[in-house]
């Protein structure tokens, strides 16, 4: 650990120095104007440095949109770095897919260059809550030095409500699309219509199973139908490697989701415990993913708990 500790010292006394950059996050073209950097399959971890997940970006002749801040300020500076690689064009402003500590902890970097930021009022409260320094005091363990006492919940400067939002920049129609409640309550996803690529946030794992937490999974599933009919060209998930057949791609993360459902609410029905569901769930389809072992049987139980719920409605 002390080529991380190292990288981690020098990023502290040089203010994110572009020369201490260790991750690759070399950008990838997906359309016309629509680009994506690929997080590591797995946890977040100071191994990984954090970097599991995905951001996205649109370059126009007026500007750059960004599509979520990766999950440090040093991945979000070193995001900035490598867009200013791509163009000479300001980033004009950051939309944020939701508040979950891997998708914004990059912003500080961003506010530090005054740029604008965006997200659904449905998660206004979150930066100040108690949840969001509960999963700060962790992540300050888990990923120290990359998360640290530097590193704050930050707030966005524009809060939209459940219409969304579109706007043009330059030549580019992009569209924000509230989908929530579903991974998160403020859930939205971004379409940039002349690219016809659709930055999908966390209603998209590919390639590993995805993270319930407290998700709305009747909700999501939903919204995953309602991307579908979108019929989008690409979809970039906020985890796993871009989707060039959404049609096909959108199954691992929707089975999965019914999968739970299903024997969760069957166990429920039949008045068991969550310790009997879970052993006596057959997981052989999905047990081999990366982050099965970290995030299944939380999320079993997260699901467990919804079904019950929902028995008793």
């Amino acid at each position: 650990m002390a080529i991380p500790f190292l990288r981690g010292l020098a990023i502290g006394l040089t203010a994110f120095s572009p020369t201490v950059f260790a991750m690759d996050m070399t950008p990838v073209k997906v359309g016309t104007h629509s680009w994506y950097v690929l997080g590591e399959s797995g946890m977040a971890s100071a191994v990984n440095e954090g970097f599991m997940s995905n951001a996205g970006f649109v370059v126009t002749d007026e500007g750059v949109v960004v599509f979520d801040a990766l999950g440090t300020p040093a991945l979000g500076e070193q995001l900035i770095e490598e867009i200013g690689k791509i163009t000479d064009q300001p980033i004009r402003r950051v939309i944020i897919s939701h508040y979950h500590a891997d998708h914004y902890y990059g912003l500080q970097a961003f506010k530090a260059q005054g740029i604008e930021v965006w997200a659904h009022r449905a998660a206004q409260a979150v930066p100040a809550s108690d949840e969001a320094a509960e999963r700060l005091e962790q992540r300050r363990r888990d990923l120290f030095p990359f998360v640290d006492e530097n590193t704050v919940p930050t707030p966005a400067d524009v809060w939209f409500d459940d219409d969304g939002v579109e706007f043009v920049m330059g030549d580019v129609t992009l569209r924000v699309i509230f989908v929530g409640p579903t991974h998160a309550p403020e859930d939205v996803v971004m379409h940039v219509v002349e690219d016809d690529v659709i930055f999908a946030g966390d209603l998209l794992f590919r390639g590993r199973v995805p993270f319930v937490g407290n998700a709305d999974t009747r909700g999501w599933l939903l919204a995953l139908d309602r991307l579908l009919e979108l019929d989008a060209k690409v979809l970039v998930p906020g985890h796993g490697p871009v989707s060039k057949n959404p049609q096909a791609d959108l199954t691992l993360t929707r089975d999965y989701l019914r999968f739970l459902r299903k024997t969760m609410g069957e166990a429920v029905a039949d008045l068991k415990s969550f310790d009997e569901a879970y052993a006596d769930t057959d997981w052989s389809a999905w047990e081999k993913l990366p982050a099965f072992r970290e995030a299944n049987r939380l999320n079993a139980y997260n699901v467990f708990l919804q079904m019950e719920a929902y028995s008793l409605q």
